[in-house]
């Protein structure tokens, strides 16, 4: 279920709020009021300055007043869906957990109470936060920027995002992962575009065309088509995913064994069936 708190706060996170209890004050940031000038001035000194994001935010909740939002949801609840299969993989529950970038929280709706206790779940998109669906799980909303999560360190035993960090400027680190596709097929490029704008994923870079001439959407769909275009007069989109898992220690989970333990080397291991035949009966 949605947990309803009844007693909360305001708190303000560069210009967005969360209603939550008091009892979980104690995660945030002392600094947590950031006026939006503040953030504007971080995200532009920032190493790496890619995406605008106030555009991205208008994006996102441009597609979240669809009277159809459900309808480009394909793509996010197919990630969901195996986001959650490498998370039940891992044997152990996971007292406090935090989505970020949730949008209508498409991966918890995949989990049950026996994986998370309790979750958190953060998205820049008001609307979008609105419209999570109903959970066994209790769960608090935060309206926060995923560049500037609120919360202090070492707060959550486990972090999850769903097609949300790929908008995120300075993200560290080299992404180098064995990269997952999906493949979807679409009548034509425009078709692409409109369930990428369906989906909030418009292009937000800061060096952006504000506009594209009907010729070159003409001429550009036309070299698509002849380049990919299947035999049925479809197209096909890759979308292209990187899988990242990390979790907080527990005590209750396996761990290794002492170094020089082992008892088969590595060079063994394409013996095992010849090993295992002579070992003596006991």
């Amino acid at each position: 279920m949605t947990a309803v708190c009844r007693l909360t706060r305001m708190l303000s996170f560069g210009g967005c709020f969360s209603l939550i209890g008091r009892q979980w004050t104690p995660l945030l940031r002392t600094s947590s009021s950031v006026t939006m000038d503040a953030l504007r001035t971080a995200s532009s000194s920032a190493s790496m300055n890619v995406f605008d994001r106030s555009m991205k935010r208008k994006q996102k909740a441009w597609a979240s007043a669809l009277v159809d939002a459900d309808k480009y949801d394909y793509l996010r609840n197919e990630v969901a869906s195996r986001i959650a299969d490498r998370i039940f993989d891992v044997a152990r529950t996971f007292p406090l957990a935090l989505e970020i970038g949730c949008g209508r929280s498409h991966i918890v709706q995949n989990l049950n109470k026996e994986t998370i206790e309790t979750l958190f779940l953060v998205d820049v998109n008001e609307k979008a936060l609105r419209m999570t669906a109903e959970m066994d799980i209790p769960t608090h909303k935060v309206l926060a920027d995923e560049e500037f999560l609120p919360f202090k360190e070492n707060t959550f035993d486990l972090v999850v995002s769903n097609l949300s960090l790929h908008w995120v400027n300075d993200l560290p680190g080299s992404l180098k992962q064995d990269i997952d596709e999906i493949e979807v097929h679409y009548p034509d490029m425009f078709q692409v575009i409109k369930d990428l704008q369906g989906m909030g994923e418009s292009n937000c870079a800061w060096n952006r065309k504000p506009m594209l001439h009907r010729d070159t959407m003409l001429a550009a769909a036309a070299i698509y088509k002849a380049m990919y275009g299947n035999e049925d007069g479809s197209v096909p989109a890759t979308f292209q995913i990187l899988y990242m898992i990390g979790w907080k220690h527990h005590d209750s989970q396996v761990k290794p064994a002492k170094r020089g333990s082992a008892n088969v080397s590595f060079g063994d291991i394409g013996k095992m069936k010849e090993l295992s035949r002579n070992k003596p009966n006991s």
